[in-house]
């Protein structure tokens, strides 16, 4: 297992930190009310993609499904805007209009967020053509779920990733159970990192509950990928406490199985532990970390419970990209 310094643990503990604490805010306000449509928490997956965001570079790109939150913030979307966007705000990145599925920043190189399950594979793989069209040394990353594996435009993604070596990497969270399925019942194939054989494409199993061994895998895949070798598949083996979304009472599994992965397996306590027996971190500091990133959840709270909903002309905008004009 690859090492970490103490600053890359605590950057990784204070990143995953503040998905995790945004994501249990999340949950509080759609239980209030103040978050209608679907919502879908990132809880447990922290590691992936804080991992594979430390071994990226400025440039590289993001997108992603429905279980979206993490992601945005891992790109370094601010805090306000993404839960403003939950609560319809016209201080949330889609300007309170597009809801939990659908917020982008150009400036973060993030593309979303797609309810249309598998979807972002095939997006995720133009942004990879885009890149080698220009020969600009940029990566794509295409975040999708063990049930997304399954739909078909996810191959002839595969098809031409491979054919033209477009760099993309392909990140599977495996969280197992899909919408409510688990893999067992649902894929004849449940090794998801031999997914792209017939097409050639080299891929790896990693513990996605393992921050240091994500970064690690993500290394090698998007150095192959910006290397001119073409696309590569990382199958995350991970795990959401949660249901598949807020509505989802997860009866499909045992209550055992959960407090086992949270007690054994779970992506933050993992680093905790190495921070105070490996680098004598303190209580006191750990705890102060926290209260900092319990700080900007409840500030990104407040602000999106308060600040106004989109005016009505905003039904207008955003429908046609308007010619420029001399």
């Amino acid at each position: 297992m690859p090492t970490f310094d103490k600053a890359e643990e605590l950057h990784a503990y204070r990143e995953m930190l503040l998905i995790r604490r945004f994501e249990e805010k999340a949950g509080q306000m759609y239980g209030m009310g103040l978050i209608g449509g679907f919502c879908h928490l990132y809880i447990g997956q922290e590691a992936v993609v804080i991992g594979m965001q430390m071994a990226s570079k400025d440039g590289d790109q993001v997108i992603t499904g429905y279980r979206d939150h993490g992601h945005m913030l891992a790109c370094g979307m601010e805090s306000r805007g993404v839960m403003a966007e939950l609560t319809g705000r016209q201080g949330g990145y889609s300007r309170g209009k597009g809801g939990s599925m659908h917020m982008f920043s150009r400036e973060k190189n993030f593309y979303g967020g797609h309810g249309i399950v598998g979807a972002q594979v095939s997006l995720g793989t133009g942004l990879g053509f885009a890149n080698w069209y220009r020969n600009d040394g940029r990566v794509s990353f295409a975040y999708f779920g063990d049930g997304a594996a399954n739909q078909g435009q996810v191959y002839e993604s595969f098809n031409m990733a491979q054919l033209w070596k477009l760099p993309v990497v392909y990140v599977i969270e495996n969280n197992r159970y899909a919408m409510g399925t688990s893999v067992s019942r649902a894929s004849a194939q449940t090794d998801f990192s031999r997914r792209g054989l017939s097409f050639g494409i080299p891929g790896e199993q990693v513990d996605g509950m393992d921050v240091r061994a994500v970064r690690a895998a993500a290394e090698r895949a998007i150095e192959h990928a910006r290397s001119g070798q073409g696309p590569y598949i990382l199958e995350m083996q991970t795990y959401r406490y949660r249901g598949h979304s807020m509505s989802d009472p997860a009866k499909y599994r045992s209550k055992d199985e959960v407090q086992r992965m949270r007690e054994e397996h779970d992506p933050i306590e993992q680093v905790r532990g190495r921070l105070t027996r490996d680098f004598k971190v303190s209580e006191d500091e750990l705890k102060a970390i926290d209260a900092k990133v319990r700080e900007i959840v409840n500030d990104a709270a407040e602000f999106a419970t308060h600040d106004p909903e989109p005016d009505v002309s905003e039904l207008w905008t955003d429908i046609t990209l308007e010619t420029a004009r001399a």
